[in-house]
């Protein structure tokens, strides 16, 4: 009996840490930016654009490469029901760090799997939520000096630095607070004919 060849493998993101996460777990794999506006509807929930959107980057990359497995996830901080966006510059991380010590913050984390040929699909969300210490602003001016946390939603890198900030991480998975759950992932994968061991 022939092997099967796997299928082609791509991670649709620009994100370097859910890179990173999947290379952890040795598979060939391609990344594609999946260039998605990632703007929010009127009166979305952060659960429901995270969803929302991790589903339409695997599809954004998916239509020019049917046969491929695609792998699109996306992240939304809440807090009070409102989404936390990525801060971009120093003056926006201050003022979510100063609004955010004290305080428990959710995140959501959505996972979709996509292949449109033959068509298949898996999706799954894992909740994280984390509790920030109380700091004052000179911790915070400290730690965005170091840490440069402009492109996490919450301003505050639990792998690096961040970690410093938080006093306790409730969820499932530890890696769906990078970026990527990889405990859902390596659940789903077999699926679409990708097997890690």
């Amino acid at each position: 009996m022939p092997v099967q060849t796997p299928p082609r493998l791509i991670l649709a993101s620009t994100s370097p840490y859910r890179r990173a996460l999947l290379e952890r777990l040795g598979l060939d794999f391609e990344v594609v930016a999946p260039h998605v506006d990632e703007a929010p509807a009127p009166g979305e929930s952060p659960h429901a654009l995270c969803v929302r959107l991790a589903r339409a980057k695997a599809l954004a990359v998916a239509r020019s490469v049917p046969a491929a497995v695609v792998i699109g996830s996306d992240q939304v901080a809440e807090i009070d029901g409102l989404p936390v966006n990525k801060p971009e510059t120093h003056a926006e991380a201050t003022r979510q760090l100063r609004m955010l010590r004290g305080r428990t913050v959710r995140f959501h984390t959505a996972l979709c799997i996509l292949q449109l040929d033959p068509e298949r699909s898996a999706e799954e969300r894992v909740v994280t939520d984390v509790v920030y210490r109380l700091f004052d602003d000179a911790a915070i001016e400290r730690y965005l000096l170091r840490d440069r946390p402009y492109d996490c939603a919450g301003s505050a890198k639990v792998e690096g630095l961040g970690i410093v900030l938080t006093d306790a991480v409730r969820g499932d998975d530890p890696t769906a607070l990078i970026g990527l759950p990889l405990i859902a992932l390596t659940r789903l994968l077999p699926r679409f004919g990708l097997s890690m061991l």
